[in-house]
């Protein structure tokens, strides 16, 4: 009855709270995230698929009615402009795509930088921002582009840092931008085009007691669990913001918001056998060499029992301060912003992968697309009673109930976008190249309709085991309580910048990506697995909980792997840049090759060059 009351109260404020918003800096971009959004009088949909270089646009009234407009190459994020005017960020061509409201062919194409996955444009409709992640001439760091709307003229573009990947438009001509594996923020003056603040002390104010600014608390877990807390020498016990990519701000841009990862810095725990042949209790059918495990995990932030990589919102105010707790002993107190641990309220079903973040146009919740869970969370943005249609928030707000819903939707979602009316929210669901419809039913916001777009272009077993990699849910993969994929250390494949403290030693994640994996053995740090499959096997059983997958699984994993596309290297041109010769000068004349060879650059052999622990 609670849950219907406090849906029926979201609904409401949805419903009331649209006629006095006041206009947002960006123009009314805040509304959606990621690879779908809405036209303004809500008619549209426009969903982006990156696997079939294709903008949709949807009838809203009747989702069964949709075009197609081919765009660029891998588009991934989409962007409706206060004039109705559609802008597709395409990753992988180097191009912002422009569609014009009623037409069915791209207009106009902007050259960018590498990889764009950020935009944002002005509520005067004269600036469109474009974040890429490299810049075209340093690999170093990624940059904001500016470009006059009526020109399509570049006004200016200024190095942020390195992988930028989200924007959100400020008051006062101020923009903040997301840094994907540094987990920062920078705050950028829009209109000199210049950089105001290069980061926060957001790690800080995480981590104040374990730092020793303040009393130290360990947080709760039963000894001997697998999420107690370790043991204070076995490694420092902070927690580290990353994969931040997902941003956005209330109406009157003064409040930000950013989903996250927090990765521990504590030792992790490990089973005594970790060879991949055996041991546990749980087996996996057919699979007699397959142990079962609860896997490892860590105190969760905030006390939460959770995985090494706990999904949160982290709040700062419009001039780059951040609103966090302390990841030991969390504050429920601020009533004035959501909780920051995002967590499920319904038992079993975990939260990960926050992909996307959209704030409802009254500005009372924020809906957040989990790639790897596949769900949407709803979470209230304040806990103030009273504050969000009546909604009974003046109760104190535990952990346990950060989501005030958690709805699930399609595989791989990736955009979400609320409707301007207030009553209907869109997902986009990129693994199965579906469109989600949410709306109140019946006192509770449900998935209403699921249309599908597109179809597969993949091989199936690449497209099956893309869901096998981002999955947080599937028992064979992980342990479902743990909400840990595949995806959470090797972010979208590649590396996620965090060097893990294990009993081995600090080791960092690799990327798995153009490695050609399955002729690289041996395998893991340490050179430890001759097969891959022997890999696959402590990876998913011993360090993520689950059963173990079948070797059909574990061939579709691989298939996947081998066909994730390499990061986009900017001095890969049709003419090769001066510097691939120099650096290829540089390769023979160290004689690399000696170990470093073939066409998978490797002799296959483990060495130890003095780093090993």
């Amino acid at each position: 009855m609670k849950t219907r009351l406090l849906a029926a109260a979201l609904a409401f404020s949805l419903s009331m709270l649209w006629g006095c918003t006041p206009e947002m800096p960006n123009g009314g971009g805040n509304s959606a995230s990621g690879s779908v959004a809405t036209s303004r009088d809500d008619s549209l949909v426009y969903a982006v698929d990156a696997d079939l270089d294709t903008l949709f646009v949807v009838n809203a009234n009747d989702p069964g009615d949709f075009k197609q407009v081919k765009v660029g190459r891998t588009p991934e994020k989409v962007l409706v402009g206060p004039d109705d005017t559609v802008y597709v960020a395409n990753r992988f061509g180097r191009s912002v795509s422009i569609v014009r409201k009623g037409e069915a062919a791209v207009s106009a194409t902007l050259e960018v930088g590498v990889e764009p996955l950020g935009l944002a444009i002005s509520s005067d409709n004269k600036t469109l921002f474009v974040v890429n992640s490299t810049s075209r001439t340093n690999l170093e760091t990624g940059t904001v582009m500016a470009f006059d709307v009526a020109t399509q003229q570049l006004k200016w573009e200024t190095a942020v840092g390195p992988e930028p990947r989200g924007i959100t438009l400020l008051a006062n001509g101020r923009a903040m931008v997301t840094l994907f594996k540094s987990g920062d923020v920078v705050t950028l003056d829009t209109v000199k085009g210049t950089v105001d603040q290069t980061g926060t002390d957001i790690f800080r104010q995480l981590n104040h007691n374990a730092l020793g600014l303040g009393s130290t608390n360990t947080g709760g877990g039963a000894s001997g669990s697998p999420f107690a807390p370790p043991n204070l020498q076995q490694g420092p016990q902070t927690r580290r913001p990353r994969a931040m990519q997902a941003i956005t701000a209330n109406p009157d841009g003064t409040q930000v918001y950013v989903a996250a990862l927090l990765s521990t810095d504590s030792t992790l725990n490990t089973r005594p056998d970790s060879t991949g042949t055996g041991g546990g209790s749980a087996t996996f059918p057919g699979r007699p060499d397959v142990g079962g495990s609860s896997g490892y995990g860590s105190t969760g932030a905030c006390g939460v029992s959770s995985a090494v990589a706990a999904p949160a919102l982290l709040t700062f105010d419009d001039k780059g301060a951040p609103q966090v707790d302390d990841v030991q002993v969390c504050d429920f107190s601020a009533a004035e912003r959501p909780p920051m641990m995002l967590t499920s309220n319904a038992p079993g079903v975990p939260v990960q992968g926050p992909t996307a973040i959209a704030s409802d146009p009254s500005g009372a919740f924020l809906f957040i697309a989990n790639r790897e869970s596949n769900n949407v969370s709803i979470i209230p943005t304040s806990r103030k009673g009273g504050t969000t249609g009546g909604a009974a928030f003046d109760k104190p707000f535990g952990v346990s109930d950060s989501s005030q819903q958690v709805v699930n939707v399609g595989a791989g979602p990736t955009g979400v976008a609320v409707a301007r009316d207030g009553k209907t929210a869109w997902v986009f669901n990129a693994f199965d190249h579906s469109l989600s419809k949410l709306s109140a039913d019946g006192g509770l916001v449900k998935q209403v309709k699921v249309q599908k777009l597109g179809a597969d272009v993949l091989a199936a077993n690449v497209v099956a085991g893309r869901k096998l990699f981002f999955s947080a849910t599937d028992p064979r993969m992980n342990n479902p309580q743990l909400g840990i994929s595949c995806s959470t250390c090797h972010v979208e494949a590649r590396e996620d910048g965090h060097i893990w403290n294990t009993t081995e030693g600090p080791r960092n994640t690799p990327s798995l990506i153009g490695k050609k994996l399955d002729q690289t053995a041996p395998f893991h740090w340490n050179g430890e697995f001759d097969t891959v499959s022997q890999f696959m096997l402590h990876t998913t059983r011993d360090r993520m909980g689950g059963q173990g997958p079948s070797e059909e699984m574990e061939k579709q994993l691989m298939a996947f792997i081998t066909t994730v596309p390499t990061p986009d290297n900017p001095f890969t041109t049709e003419t090769p840049a001066d510097v691939l010769s120099r650096g290829k000068a540089a390769f023979d004349k160290a004689e690399c090759g000696t170990c470093h060879t073939g066409s998978t650059m490797t002799d296959n052999k483990f060495y130890d060059v003095g780093t090993y622990a």
